[in-house]
């Protein structure tokens, strides 16, 4: 049936299970037969085993123009919901810019200061990556 080669304690050992039937097993080892009896089956977890892809290059960085804008970045990876304010708008810090769905849970995105909505980078049901610019606030 399967054959292994072990190897204790310097002596070489070669077993050949011959037959595999509810708890007990003949086996041969080194041309002699066994009858082994198993108390108890061992089972191995079947968890799947997490395999990520190669991490694309990092994208190029660009200065601001201007030193006093502040962006907005996604927490985590996800998709945007709502998008509560509007280019132009006046935001007090803390007050809530947008709604993101991450890891099947609404997470709001705040203002980390107070200032005017430059740009806005996302819309709704767009699917975002965690440290993708969301929101430019000056």
């Amino acid at each position: 049936m399967r054959k292994y080669k072990f190897n204790i304690g310097g002596n070489e050992y070669n077993v050949e299970i011959l037959t595999f039937e509810d708890n007990v097993a003949e086996i041969e080892v080194n041309g002699t037969q066994y009858f082994v009896e198993l108390e108890q089956e061992i089972k191995t977890p079947k968890t799947p085993k997490l395999v990520r892809a190669t991490a694309p290059p990092p994208k190029e960085m660009k200065p601001l123009a201007s030193a006093k804008v502040s962006v907005v970045k996604a927490p985590l990876p996800g998709t945007v919901l709502q998008v509560k304010v509007s280019v132009g708008d006046q935001v007090k810090k803390e007050q809530t810019l947008m709604v993101m769905e991450a890891m099947k849970m609404e997470n709001n995105i705040l203002a980390e200061k107070d200032g005017t909505v430059k740009t806005i980078k996302v819309s709704i049901n767009d699917t975002v990556l965690q440290g993708d610019v969301l929101i430019e606030i000056e």
